[in-house]
C-alpha cells in the first residue's frame, strides 16, 4: 500500500495479519458539534473469501438468523470522545437499516475498565446474545469472555483493537486499521509539509499499546526516506489533549527550533496546537503539525490553517462488522483479519471533506 495516498483496503491471512495488532485509542476530548456515525462506512475493497478462512462448519456453531437474534455490542471506552461516538452510532444506525428491532441490539460500556468488559460481555451472554461485536479495551485481559462466548457457540467479531488470542477458536475475526500503514502516510505527509527538512517531535501514545507501538514503527521507517527530517524528541502523551499540550510546552522550551510535530492521535495533536499557539508560535506554519485520527476538531484546524495533515482511523465499523457476521452466518470463510480504508486529509481537501470527519 502506497503512503502517500489513502490505504486500500485488503483481507489480511497468516504472516500479514501480524501487522494489524491494535486497534484504536482513547480519545477523551469531545467534538466541538455533535458527533454521528455520518461519513464513509468501514469496508473491505474485495469480498472474496479465504480458502483458510474461519467458516460455521469449522466452530460448529449453530446457524443464526440476524434479523431475529439478540446481538450484543460491548464498548470499550466512555462515549465522551469523538472516535467512540462514531464507532456506536455505526454499530445502531447499521442494525437499524437491516431492521434489526432494537431491543434485540443489546449494548454495554466497559467505561474504560477491562474488568467490567469481561463482565459486560458474559451479561450479553446471560440476556440471550447469540452474536457479539466487541470493541476491546486492551489487547490482552478479555480470554474470561471469550472463553464465556466458546462455551455457549457464540461468535465474536472483534473491532478497532487486535486481541492476543486465536482467530476462529477464540473469536471469529477482526476489523480494523493497518496502524503500521498509518504511520507511515502521516511520515510522507509530515515529509510533504516540510518540504523534507526539519526537526520533529514525536507525541506517543499510551506505554505498552500496539497502537502507539505500530504508529511508531511506521512513522520511523518511513522518515528513513527523507534524511533532512530527523526526530529530536519522543515523550508520551498517553492519547489526551491536556498531557499533548503539556508535554509540547516542554518540548518547545527543550528544543527551540522544533519545526513539526507527529502526534499519535489528534487529541495530543490539538492540545500541541495549543500550546504552540500559547508560546507566539504559528502551527501549520512555523511548527507543523500532522496526526492520526480524523476528528472533526482536527479537520477543521486544517481547513483553518493551523494544522497540516491527518490520516484517519476509520470508527464506522458497523456495516463490515454486520456483513461479516452475515458472510459467517451463510457458510462463508472468514479471514482472521480485516484491514479496513482510511482517508487522509491535508490542506488540499479539508475544507471540502470535514463533513466527513467525525
Amino acid at each position: 500500500m502506497s503512503p502517500t495516498v489513502p490505504a486500500r483496503l485488503v483481507l489480511v491471512t497468516g504472516a500479514a495479519a501480524a501487522l494489524v495488532l491494535a486497534g484504536c485509542t482513547s480519545r477523551e476530548e469531545a467534538s466541538s458539534g455533535p458527533s454521528t456515525g455520518a461519513g464513509p462506512a468501514a469496508s473491505a475493497a474485495s469480498e472474496a473469501p479465504t480458502a483458510d478462512g474461519c467458516t460455521l462448519a469449522k466452530t460448529g456453531y449453530p446457524k443464526v438468523d440476524l434479523k431475529n437474534a439478540v446481538i450484543g455490542f460491548s464498548q470499550s471506552e466512555k462515549e465522551a470522545n469523538p472516535f467512540r461516538i462514531a464507532e456506536t452510532q455505526s454499530i445502531k444506525d447499521e442494525a437499524a437499516k437491516l431492521g434489526i428491532p432494537a431491543n434485540h441490539l443489546l449494548t454495554t460500556n466497559a467505561q474504560s475498565d477491562l474488568n467490567k468488559q469481561v463482565s459486560d460481555i458474559k451479561s450479553l451472554l446471560d440476556r440471550g446474545a447469540k452474536l457479539l461485536i466487541v470493541a476491546p479495551l486492551n489487547s490482552d485481559g478479555l480470554q474470561p469472555a471469550f472463553d464465556a462466548a466458546k462455551a455457549k457457540k457464540v461468535p465474536v467479531v472483534t473491532i478497532d483493537r487486535k486481541v492476543t488470542a486465536q482467530p476462529c477458536t477464540d473469536y471469529l475475526t477482526f476489523i480494523g486499521s493497518n496502524f503500521v500503514e498509518q504511520g507511515h502516510r502521516a511520515a510522507a505527509a509530515l515529509a510533504k509539509s516540510t518540504g523534507g527538512n526539519g526537526k520533529v517531535a514525536i507525541l506517543l501514545g499510551s506505554s505498552g499499546n500496539n497502537v502507539t507501538t505500530d504508529r511508531t514503527q511506521g512513522f520511523k521507517d518511513e522518515l528513513k526516506k527523507t534524511p533532512g527530517l530527523s526526530v529530536v524528541a519522543e515523550q508520551t502523551g498517553d492519547f489526551d489533549r491536556s498531557k499533548g499540550q503539556q508535554v509540547t510546552e516542554q518540548l518547545i522550551q527543550s528544543h527551540p527550533d522544533l519545526t513539526a510535530v507527529y502526534a499519535e492521535n489528534d487529541e495530543m495533536g490539538i492540545g500541541a496546537v495549543n500550546a504552540l499557539k500559547t508560546a507566539g508560535k504559528n502551527p501549520g506554519k512555523d511548527v507543523k503539525v500532522v496526526s492520526v485520527d480524523g476528528t472533526r476538531n482536527a479537520v477543521q484546524l486544517i481547513a483553518d490553517g493551523s494544522y497540516n495533515a491527518v490520516i484517519e482511523s476509520n470508527p464506522r465499523f458497523g456495516q463490515l462488522a454486520f456483513q461479516t457476521l452475515q458472510q459467517f452466518e451463510d457458510g462463508k470463510p472468514i479471514a482472521p483479519s480485516i484491514v479496513i480504508t482510511d482517508d487522509a486529509y491535508d490542506e488540499s481537501n479539508a475544507a471540502q471533506k470535514v463533513g466527513n470527519a467525525f
